[in-house]
């Protein structure tokens, strides 16, 4: 098994966790940002949009969008544990996953782009405080949801805290100054006492 893509990418990031998590034996290589190779031709015969991660299997089977790849290798590789077995549990997660993509994605961007990837002589001040806007909204949400469980789901673990953790992360750590959500905060001290998360996410430089 291969997944294609830097290690700096959060997308790659909820990939490589989840293989982690599920103790997989993986071989990660390097394409994308300063490593380039993602818009030539054999890479885009795999993943046509040009973006990573992609999957690829050793019977040839290839698998782009780093939710879907969760979703599949948990369903694969993770019944019962990463993917829930309990159907109502399982579509929970999954539509904290799709929340993930539809709102969190787009707050946290301006945020992370700007300050991290744009010289602060060229930064859009007024795009960057908007995202963190919209993600002091989303974290409302999800420190709502906390309140009632010690997971996004349920009370455990699953595929669905996997892609929101790396926004959290993002977030935390480009404003410390960040208002109380102490549901968020004691979920997230539990993600990053996960050793898959630790040295996925933590331990990756912040590029």
């Amino acid at each position: 098994m291969r997944v294609w893509g830097r290690n700096t990418s959060a997308n790659v990031q909820k990939v490589m966790w989840a293989i982690g998590e599920l103790g997989l034996t993986c071989e990660r290589i390097d394409v994308g940002g300063p490593f380039g190779k993602n818009n030539e031709p054999p890479y885009l015969a795999m993943n046509p949009n040009g973006v990573v991660p992609t999957l690829e299997e050793d019977d040839g089977f290839i698998l782009w969008e780093s939710n879907s790849i969760v979703r599949y290798l948990a369903a694969r590789h993770g019944v019962g544990t990463l993917e829930p077995s309990d159907l109502h549990t399982r579509f929970s997660a999954q539509r904290w996953m799709d929340w993930n993509l539809s709102v969190t994605n787009g707050a946290i961007f301006p945020v992370f782009w700007g300050l991290i990837r744009t010289p602060p002589e060229q930064r859009d001040h007024k795009a960057i405080e908007a995202g963190k806007a919209k993600c002091v909204a989303a974290l409302k949400i999800m420190d709502d949801q906390l309140t009632k469980t010690r997971y996004i789901a349920d009370d455990e673990f699953t595929y669905g805290d996997i892609p929101i953790a790396p926004f959290v992360y993002r977030y935390f750590r480009l404003v410390p100054d960040h208002p109380p959500f102490p549901s968020v905060e004691r979920w997230y001290k539990e993600i990053c006492a996960r050793p898959a998360f630790k040295e996925h996410v933590l331990d990756v430089p912040f590029t």
